[in-house]
């Protein structure tokens, strides 16, 4: 059945303009739902839509449904709200600060405050929880952490913890603090092989070493020539697997992850025909390679 041009299955009247069920297009999402929610919270942008007089002031799409250009997939909580004033996200739930700049397009002042990052000592403001490192989550994370702050500044002390152990030691240049953990790089790369292996393998450069680990300990190890690009804002007791370096030699990442401290405990490398060529049988071969790096 087609839809009326009033986009409702009441027919409006001059004092009522509007029907009692309404539908809407959310940025290509449509909805259906009653008036009173729509104008539940006085003040709301939604509120102001929808008690005007002058209801051809309203955009529509081509079947008659009322337009509002916004994220139609957050709209679904925006409706959610406006009909009891409360506030249910799905778990883990990852748009937050985008549902919160919805929150205040719509000028519900309410919900703003409630999707608004809070200070805490698991997280920095902006962080969604939902985000959170599983060490983070630990009971005895705050312990560990506060153990770690006073290992540095206390020459001589050892404090050890799930999240790893603290050595400071003093020396002549002053106090030296190295936490223990692991530092992961890996790369992928790829390499021609001849038919039957009768010719050199000829390999393509590396282009690109991964990093992961700790922040704090892959930018004690590799400094400037680590590009955190990818993931700028990471604190230092956080783990990452999307920094990279800057430079495209193993030997180089060895030579630094040596004078740090670390040494290998395990690599592993994998290989995939990826296809050969028609005409010389030549195989393109396509492998990712990881190194463990630990520091005690």
């Amino acid at each position: 059945m087609a839809l009326a041009d009033t986009a409702g299955c009441a027919k409006p009247s001059e004092d009522f303009p509007f029907p009692e069920i309404i539908e809407l297009n959310v940025g290509g999402q449509v909805y259906i739902t009653r008036h009173p929610t729509l104008v539940s919270v006085p003040g709301s942008l939604l509120w102001e839509m929808f008690t005007q007089k002058n209801i051809r002031s309203l955009a529509r799409d081509s079947k008659g449904r009322f337009f509002v250009d916004r994220d139609g997939f957050l709209f679904r909580y925006i409706l959610d709200y406006m009909r009891d004033q409360q506030l249910v996200l799905p778990d883990h739930f990852p748009e937050r600060s985008r549902l919160q700049r919805e929150a205040e397009y719509f000028m519900l002042p309410e919900l703003v405050k409630m999707l608004a990052p809070k200070l805490s000592k698991q997280n920095s403001l902006g962080d969604d929880p939902c985000q959170s490192d599983p060490e983070e989550l630990s009971p005895n994370a705050d312990a560990n952490r506060n153990l770690t702050s006073a290992a540095a500044t206390l020459p001589g002390t050892v404090a050890g913890g799930p999240g790893g152990m603290v050595t400071s030691s003093v020396g002549a240049a002053g106090t030296d603090v190295r936490r223990a953990g692991f530092i992961t790089i890996g790369y992928r790369g790829s390499y021609t092989l001849g038919r039957d292996s009768q010719t050199d393998a000829k390999f393509r450069r590396v282009a690109r070493i991964m990093v992961c680990g700790k922040t704090s300990l892959a930018k004690e190890v590799f400094g400037d020539t680590l590009n955190e690009s990818r993931d700028p804002d990471r604190p230092p007791e956080r783990y990452t697997s999307r920094y990279y370096l800057k430079f495209t030699f193993l030997e180089q990442a060895f030579d630094k992850l040596a004078d740090a401290g670390f040494h290998m405990v395990a690599c592993n490398s994998t290989g995939t025909c990826a296809f050969a060529h028609d005409q010389t049988d030549d195989r393109i071969w396509t492998s990712y390679t990881e190194y463990v790096f630990y520091r005690e």
